[in-house]
């Protein structure tokens, strides 16, 4: 199984099969709009920008599981990414990362690239996880890592 066998609905509602991913790099994202790090969505749509026709694609998923900071609607959510941070990147339908009902691909997510301590909780917002062309989890990024900080790593599974 890889990130690629999940679906996910977009801000619309509508379904997205992960499939139609395959051979792109993924840097998926757990999103907030109210959160320290929500400044990260600049970082985040530069990255797109700079990679999106060499084969990357940045995938937002809101989470409103830590303090509450993803209050709003889906439309509220789309407006405020595009908005203040000019986000052009897919974003997705507000969804749980921890617990009982969290998503699918953030449990294959999580336990495939646990994080300290072999931890599969996502501890905050802004965890990010990047997943080769092939779908398999490359590696998972702290919150407070900024998007900058994983060119190095973009580029290396560019290359593969």
């Amino acid at each position: 199984m890889s990130a690629l066998d999940f679906q996910a609905n977009d801000l619309q509602g509508s379904p997205v099969d992960l499939k139609q991913y395959a051979g792109k790099v993924l840097l998926i994202v757990n999103t907030a709009s109210n959160c320290g790090f929500t400044p990260q969505y600049k970082g985040l749509e530069a990255i797109y920008q700079q990679f999106k026709d060499k084969g990357v694609a940045v995938l937002g998923f809101p989470c409103n599981q830590f303090g509450h900071q993803e209050p709003g609607s889906a439309g509220e959510i789309g407006a405020f990414c595009e908005k203040n941070y000019g986000v052009t990147f897919p974003m997705f339908d507000k969804i749980d990362v921890n617990g009982d009902k969290a998503h699918p691909l953030f449990k294959h997510l999580k336990n495939k690239a646990p994080g300290l301590l072999g931890s599969e909780m996502i501890k905050w917002n802004f965890t990010k996880f990047l997943v080769k062309k092939d779908g398999s989890v490359f590696k998972r990024y702290a919150p407070a890592t900024a998007p900058a900080e994983l060119l190095d790593d973009i580029e290396k599974l560019l290359a593969e």
